[in-house]
């Protein structure tokens, strides 16, 4: 009787293997494309995004804005939309969400009188320093299969596709 037993559980762990196969698509042309690749590796790397930011209380678009001003002070709106590939619509609202949490402020811009700078508080300066310490934090966790060679790489072949 024992026999038979293992003779049934054999059975049920290969029906199961078929099972976990059966379950997994022929991706193989999808895998082929940048855009499929991107995304994928996208997911993953937003996944972690949202779970460490979601204590900074930051979209991936708003950490994109601090950032940006945190390293070029007194930047424009049209500048920001250029940078980020982003209506100005878009950035209008954004602006003003992070402007109502006390992160940036508005001053007149130096050479254009007719643009307005934008500048990090000291409170948005606090917030982006630890939240780009995160970030480069959790970029490296989620591309921890990576060596630093090809995560460099990686990096630069796909600024070659939107650069």
């Amino acid at each position: 009787m024992a026999s038979s037993s293992k003779s049934v559980s054999a059975k049920g762990e290969q029906a199961a293997a078929r099972q976990v196969k059966s379950d997994r698509l022929d991706a193989r042309m999808l895998e082929t494309l940048v855009g499929y690749n991107a995304r994928r590796a996208w997911l993953i790397v937003s996944a972690f995004f949202a779970e460490r930011m979601a204590p900074y209380g930051l979209k991936q678009i708003d950490f994109s804005v601090l950032s940006l001003l945190a390293h070029n002070p007194g930047a424009t709106s049209r500048q920001l939309c250029n940078t980020l590939d982003i209506l100005p619509p878009n950035l209008v609202s954004l602006v003003a969400t992070l402007d109502s949490r006390g992160l940036i402020e508005r001053r007149p811009h130096p050479h254009d009188g007719r643009a307005v700078g934008l500048h990090l508080t000291a409170a948005g300066e606090t917030l982006i320093r630890e939240a780009e310490q995160t970030v480069v934090q959790l970029e490296a966790d989620a591309s921890a299969r990576l060596t630093a060679r090809e995560r460099e790489t990686l990096i630069r072949l796909l600024q070659k596709i939107y650069l």
